[in-house]
């Protein structure tokens, strides 16, 4: 089974447009949105038939007031300062707490329970090329790495499903926990960078993390032309660093035409110049090896 992945350094790059255009040109694949803080690729590829199932991202602290003495201990103990007292009742500030639990411990009353996080989910629907995996962390909800390896875990197992070798991951800009994530155990790695001082900042940190994870990277420079000078200096460190670059994307209006009506560049206008440099970007990543 082969792990392709699509990350950014940044956002604003077009990941998720290249994403949503690559995915769209497999003939079978599983398409895995692992942004689970910001998932918007179903809005461009339109999944159906949707399963929809609940992930428990930790738990949460709550006081009942009726059975609180009122002697402050929980509050005195968090180290998150969590719990605040107001007019003599002592409550738990939901995005503050961690769920640690040493307020139930030190409470003498028994008056602090934990509580299940539930409010995120997991999707999983059908596309016209395969089967899409996707979720939703909600506001204030902890352990989004965790979430990136349940969707990535329910990829696999559609795909053996589907009986497809191909998982194809949009994954979320920068180089934290959910980045991690989609990361670890893939094959390959597209890094999405555009001609901008912050695009070739953030690409260094993202690729010095993906070598530390030994996968083969690879580079598309996104809408190469607003620069030259940039673009250039680009090209002169992926060559430093030996990192193929695959892809020089110009600006183009019809990427955003496509974006405003809900397609991929490559369904809203498939005999366009920029159609036509993704496909061979495509070409280049499944025969590279």
């Amino acid at each position: 089974m082969t792990e392709i992945a699509i990350l950014s350094g940044k956002g604003g790059t077009g990941k998720s447009s290249l994403s949503a255009a690559l995915a769209t040109l497999a003939s079978k694949v599983v398409v895995a949105d692992c942004d689970v803080d910001a998932a918007n690729l179903h809005l461009v590829l339109h999944p159906d038939n949707y399963r929809e199932e609940t992930y428990v991202s930790g738990q949460k602290a709550v006081i009942d007031d009726a059975k609180c003495s009122h002697c402050g201990a929980c509050m005195d103990y968090c180290r998150f300062d969590a719990i605040r007292q107001t007019n003599h009742t002592f409550q738990v500030i939901e995005t503050a707490c961690d769920g640690c639990q040493l307020c139930t411990r030190v409470c003498p009353e028994k008056a602090i329970s934990m509580v299940n996080q539930d409010k995120s989910r997991w999707f999983a629907a059908d596309i016209p090329n395969g089967k899409m995996i996707h979720a939703r962390l909600a506001p204030g909800e902890d352990n989004s790495g965790r979430l990136v390896n349940l969707v990535r875990d329910q990829a696999r197992e559609a795909a053996l499903e589907l009986n497809t070798d191909l998982i194809l991951i949009d994954g979320p800009p920068g180089i934290g926990c959910p980045a991690i994530s989609s990361l670890t155990g893939i094959d390959k790695v597209v890094l999405v960078s555009e001609p901008s001082k912050s695009g070739i900042h953030d690409l260094k940190r993202i690729v010095k993390l993906a070598q530390h994870f030994r996968v083969k990277i690879y580079v598309v420079i996104n809408k190469y032309d607003l620069s030259s000078s940039l673009s250039k200096a680009l090209e002169d460190w992926c060559q430093l660093m030996r990192i193929p670059i695959i892809g020089k994307l110009p600006f183009d209006r019809l990427v955003v035409d496509a974006m405003v009506n809900g397609e991929s560049i490559t369904n809203w206008a498939p005999d366009s110049a920029i159609s036509h440099e993704i496909r061979k970007i495509w070409n280049k990543l499944i025969q590279h090896e």
